[in-house]
């Protein structure tokens, strides 16, 4: 049996840290996840998925990935439930997140929110203008010059 998680997305707000009696750090958090495919109206839909880490990635989510920012994350889904005030049974399906990576710089996203698009230094250029080999001619280089 399998259960294996990938996301992709963008945290709904800063990770909630907490440690348990026994001082295990435990952080919970949510992320949008933009689905694959438009609505009829040409419009993406979000989902937005309950997640938990634990232990050191726990503190390491809560100091360096803020609300807005890229992650990803692998990890499993659990359910678990519970018992409320009003004695009504709750269930809950939350994303059990073993790791996590942060993927675009706190500069860049910052930067992205500032105007909406990426910087020169998000975008790298691979035009070849200017550089050594920009005025070169194409190798002439027949196939029985390759070694395979």
């Amino acid at each position: 049996m399998m259960n294996s998680v990938c996301l992709v997305g963008r945290m709904t707000k800063d990770a909630e840290l907490k440690h348990t009696g026994n001082n295990i750090a435990v952080a919970t958090f949510s992320l949008a996840v933009n689905r694959n495919f438009k609505d009829a109206n040409g419009e993406r839909e979000t989902d937005f998925i309950n997640c938990v880490i634990w232990r050191q990635q726990a503190e390491n989510l809560a100091n360096w990935a803020k609300k807005g920012a890229l992650i990803g994350i692998t990890g499993r889904i659990q359910t678990r439930n519970y018992e409320n005030q009003q004695g009504q049974r709750v269930y809950v399906t939350e994303v059990v997140a073993e790791n996590f990576q942060m993927l675009e710089s706190r500069a860049a996203r910052e930067d992205g929110n500032a105007n909406n698009s990426y910087s020169q230094q998000q975008v790298p250029n691979f035009a070849r203008k200017n550089t050594e080999y920009s005025n070169k001619q194409p190798l002439d280089i027949s196939s029985d010059d390759l070694p395979f």
